[in-house]
């Protein structure tokens, strides 16, 4: 089973894709806080993590998950508000392979994640 991490300070937000993710065949952790994300990456990477743009630390978060043993292979979408072109450059630099606009929807999830949980080793 795929590991997939949602790193949100919203608690409706990761409840919310939680619930979908799951239904996908995703084993999901959640985190609201960047120190909690590293200390859950540190202790075992996700194969997939989303981290809100919105965050005061997540372009850190993505910078310290690449940095760990293991981390260049973690899929990390970087989840923004509006396709903003300066924010989606920050995101790439820090280390993001890719967006994710929010509010998303399980058809926006189903249709970005639904391939992945079974093609991810």
């Amino acid at each position: 089973m795929q590991r997939l991490m949602i790193v949100d300070d919203s608690s409706v937000i990761r409840k919310v894709a939680k619930r979908i993710l799951s239904g996908l065949d995703f084993l999901v952790s959640e985190a609201d806080t960047g120190d909690q994300a590293l200390m859950h990456c540190q202790a075992q990477l996700p194969h997939i993590l989303i981290v809100d743009a919105t965050m005061p630390d997540a372009l850190e978060i993505i910078a310290a998950v690449r940095q760990l043993p293991g981390g260049a292979a973690v899929r990390i979408y970087y989840c923004l508000v509006e396709a903003d072109l300066k924010s989606m450059m920050q995101g790439k630099r820090a280390g993001a392979d890719d967006f994710l606009i929010k509010p998303f929807d399980r058809r926006i999830l189903t249709s970005v994640f639904g391939h992945l949980s079974k093609t991810l080793a």
